[in-house]
């Protein structure tokens, strides 16, 4: 009985000490991209401000900070920011080098290509975010400056507080066009069809319009320009299915037809 319950056990030892070896890969790489990234922080920061700076009119833009030691957590926010994304390579490596040995060769076939879409489409709505909707956003909350009962409103917008919306911005657009991702593979595990997800695009594009309002900040130009290529990815990910479906069909035929 104990030497059924050591052989049983050692596997699993196996396992959970070579998922502390990839984790600890993984911090490693995060440690040593944040020492690399705090060096350039101003240099980071310069990128992450570039938004803002075009809102204002030239020369007249200013970034504050009320509390003296500010400055210095918004070069350590923006350093652990940046240095997630320069370890993203290794810590994705690590993860597929842990999950891969549990998978057959044709299950590696079909997750190889979600595993390679996710850094893409993150990477595609962090750009449309910065490129697009912060310097849009951005000017029309500015364009409320002016005088108002005969004082002067002036937009002077915190450090901290511009990185947080910044970071959400970025995160919420590159998570949000993340969802072809989720709905493929929802499908390819018979979770569900593609006819199911047609039947239910009303509740899809309220969900969406549920979402862009939640994750974005709270104004109705931000959720358009998430709401709307959201759905556009969600329409493009049903052709994407129609054919994988077909394709699917015609090989399940063949093989009949072999057999």
């Amino acid at each position: 009985m104990v030497s059924d319950i050591d052989e049983t056990q050692a596997p699993l030892l196996d396992h959970l000490l070579e998922l502390r070896t990839r984790l600890l890969r993984c911090v490693y790489a995060l440690a040593l991209a944040f020492v690399g990234c705090f060096y350039f922080a101003n240099r980071i920061l310069d990128i992450l401000v570039h938004p803002l700076a075009l809102a204002f009119p030239t020369g007249q833009g200013k970034l504050i900070y009320t509390k003296l030691y500010s400055a210095f957590f918004v070069d350590l926010k923006v350093s652990l920011f940046a240095a997630f994304f320069v370890s993203f390579p290794v810590i994705a490596n690590q993860l597929w080098a842990f999950i891969a040995p549990g998978l057959y060769a044709r299950e590696k076939k079909a997750f190889l290509p979600f595993l390679v879409a996710t850094p893409i489409l993150f990477a595609m709505g962090a750009s449309l975010a910065y490129f697009v909707v912060m310097p849009t956003a951005f000017r029309w909350f500015i364009a409320f400056q002016g005088q108002r009962g005969g004082l002067q409103l002036e937009a002077l917008p915190g450090i901290e507080e511009y990185l947080s919306l910044v970071m959400q911005f970025i995160f919420a657009f590159g998570i949000s066009f993340l969802l072809p991702v989720l709905l493929m593979l929802l499908n390819r595990a018979g979770i569900v069809t593609r006819a199911q997800l047609v039947a239910a695009r009303r509740y899809v594009i309220v969900g969406i319009t549920a979402l862009a309002a939640v994750i974005t900040p709270p104004d109705v130009l931000s959720q358009l320009m998430l709401a709307i290529p959201l759905m556009i990815l969600f329409e493009g990910t049903l052709i994407v299915m129609r054919f994988a479906e077909k394709r699917d069909a015609e090989e399940k035929a063949k093989a009949t037809a072999e057999a």
